[in-house]
């Protein structure tokens, strides 16, 4: 047997959502965008196309770094850090901060993938389960000095809800860590126009300790193309740029993702059609008698008193539509339903009604 790391050997692997051939499925398990990216991108992903595809890419990806600068209203792209998918810059967090034994802390039930990115490194993860209503409880934001990096999805998954801006502020300051508030879904979190896409941007100017995370995959339909970013102060952007792979975003998806963060008059369109959509969603699966958590993020979570969860999701399968069927330990299991457009929603409720 090959000498493979004591840490790999023991690990399991992170198990992605079915990706099934494309045209033969609706697809609503893995929270990507049903609607086409914005025109822009692939006007721009064709003029990189043309270009000098035998030269490497911007190393620090700065067209993008200056158009996400501007977009979100930061001092300049200094604050932004670049990569392949909000994935890699998780992973880029999880190898500068901790290191072979020691430990992070992680919210749950919430993305799997940060308790993969520990076992890797041979760090230790230690979990606290959300509270009624998906609260934190108080013991998440006590001090520990043996905590290097703490995190914490805001809007969460499977649950789509938030933590108030004003409890992680009080969090991050109790720490000897930094915070990563991993804002995959931020787009989705209010319909105040004055507050659109914001998140946590203020902590991050506040705080050295506080970091966020991004993603194109989600509001910027961009699943295809892997691209997220780092929101933080330059000093931490400098240090971990260290780690970063030479040229981790390929030219097409710079271009990609710059014309897209440029296209925030689309972004708003069609985050607000979502969110209608999502709204309905929330009205309707009430109506079968599900619980439905009030969600800020572009699926919804629901359980149904019956039981039957595992069911309702192998018949949606056989006639292909895909949802997302999870089970927590000691926590249990449920639906989580992407928002998808309202035909695609139309046929997933309608079968949903006739499997309860």
């Amino acid at each position: 047997m090959l000498p493979y790391r004591p840490a790999l050997s023991r690990m399991l692997p992170y198990v992605p959502g079915e990706q099934p051939p494309p045209g033969k499925y609706i697809k609503l398990n893995t929270n990507e965008n049903p609607y086409p990216p914005p025109p822009a991108v692939v006007e721009a992903i064709q003029k990189a196309a043309t270009g000098p595809l035998n030269r490497y890419p911007d190393p620090m990806a700065t067209a993008f770094r200056r158009a996400a600068a501007d977009a979100l209203g930061l001092p300049g792209p200094e604050w932004v850090l670049a990569g392949n998918g909000s994935d890699e810059i998780l992973t880029m967090l999880v190898r500068g901060f901790v290191g072979e034994g020691q430990k992070l802390r992680l919210p749950y039930p919430s993305y799997i993938l940060y308790r993969t990115l520990a076992d890797i490194q041979g760090a230790t993860w230690q979990q606290t389960s959300f509270v009624d209503d998906w609260q934190l409880p108080a013991a998440f934001g006590q001090a520990d000095n043996d905590l290097r990096l703490v995190l914490i999805p805001n809007p969460n998954s499977p649950s789509g809800t938030l933590v108030d801006k004003d409890d992680l502020e009080s969090i991050a300051q109790g720490l000897p860590c930094p915070l990563i508030i991993d804002e995959a879904y931020v787009d989705f979190a209010s319909d105040d126009p004055a507050q659109f896409g914001k998140g946590c941007i203020e902590l991050v100017q506040k705080h050295e300790n506080v970091m966020i995370t991004r993603t194109l995959s989600k509001s910027y339909g961009l699943a295809g193309i892997r691209f997220g970013f780092l929101i933080a102060q330059p000093s931490v952007v400098a240090e971990l740029t260290k780690i970063k792979d030479s040229y981790n975003c390929d030219a097409l998806a710079i271009a990609a993702a710059t014309a897209a963060m440029s296209s925030q008059d689309w972004l708003r369109d069609v985050v607000t059609r979502m969110n209608q959509t999502r709204g309905r969603m929330h009205v309707e699966l009430a109506k079968m008698g599900f619980d439905v958590t009030p969600s800020h993020a572009n699926f919804v979570w629901c359980r149904h008193p019956d039981g039957g969860h595992q069911r309702i999701y192998e018949t949606l399968k056989k006639a292909q539509v895909l949802i997302r069927y999870m089970d927590f330990p000691d926590w249990g299991d449920g639906l989580r339903i992407s928002v998808g457009t309202d035909e695609q929603i139309d046929a997933c409720l309608a079968l949903i009604r006739r499997s309860i």
